[in-house]
């Protein structure tokens, strides 16, 4: 199981990069042809995608930071950090250099870079990538949360924000997103921004919004795998098992693992993942 949650990311990560980043090569290429707006809807919706089509498998990280703050927060085993960090740089730096054999090092490949002072890029990251986090963890881990919506809401939040910061510091939000062209096109001017930036603003939402939740019921491990959660790829252990609810978080109408169709009634245990 951890080896398909590995590849999932993977690819959901090489889909983020060769996606979202190739929207800015080719409107380069091209003398705006994407255009700014198409560059922060194309990055929304392939997050969005993306969620849709492996968020059961891994739990769509796709972001080293929103699995630093999950791991953070309780929701993902800090021994499986590590190695959802590599999957993801390795998926994210294959799509790059993709880009650079289809158009050598046109943008830096994509690769995110400061408009002004590195402070102020760095608090605009950070405050970035805190909002993407609070809402992640909201419809990811919340059982009060509407959890069918978690891919437009992650999505929209993403696109919403690199519509209006994208022009500034990239608004990347994600250090896999921002390393993966930098390393393939040796740009490093600033780096360190985009690792520290969304490290730090993720880790704030994740604790906010478990603030802000109070006692309230929470979801389990978010990509773990012992135990299959459905719509966007949270798992939970046995410990954290607990019966179906109408109309909270993912838990209604999700499936038996394997081949059996038939959806899980309400309070009925799921059997554990092979």
């Amino acid at each position: 199981m951890q080896l398909r949650a590995l590849a999932a990311e993977g690819v959901g990560t090489f889909s983020l990069v060769f996606a979202g980043t190739g929207a800015v090569v080719i409107d380069a290429a091209t003398g705006g042809g994407v255009s700014h707006v198409g560059i922060g809807l194309t990055f929304g919706l392939v997050i969005m995608v993306m969620i849709y089509a492996v968020g059961h498998i891994s739990g769509a990280h796709f972001n080293p930071a929103v699995t630093l703050a999950f791991a953070v927060g309780r929701h993902f085993p800090w021994r499986l950090v590590p190695q959802y960090w590599d999957a993801q740089l390795l998926g994210g730096t294959l799509a790059s250099g993709l880009w650079l054999g289809m158009f050598g090092r046109t943008a830096h490949l994509g690769a995110t870079l400061p408009r002004g002072s590195a402070g102020q890029s760095f608090l605009l990251e950070a405050v970035l990538t805190f909002v993407l986090m609070f809402v992640i963890t909201s419809v990811a881990t919340d059982v009060r949360a509407v959890g069918q919506a978690a891919a437009t809401a992650i999505g929209g939040t993403i696109g919403l924000e690199a519509l209006f910061a994208g022009p500034i510091s990239g608004a990347s939000m994600n250090p896999a997103r921002s390393l993966a062209p930098a390393l393939v096109s040796w740009t490093w001017n600033d780096q360190w921004l985009y690792v520290a930036g969304p490290a730090l603003g993720a880790v704030a939402g994740v604790l906010v919004y478990q603030f802000v939740r109070g006692g309230a019921e929470q979801g389990g491990v978010v990509g773990d795998g012992q135990r299959l959660r459905e719509d966007a790829g949270r798992y939970h252990d046995d410990r954290r098992d607990r019966p179906a609810s109408g109309g909270g978080g993912m838990r209604p109408g999700r499936m038996r693992p394997g081949s059996d169709p038939r959806p899980v009634r309400a309070g009925e245990r799921v059997g554990a993942v092979e």
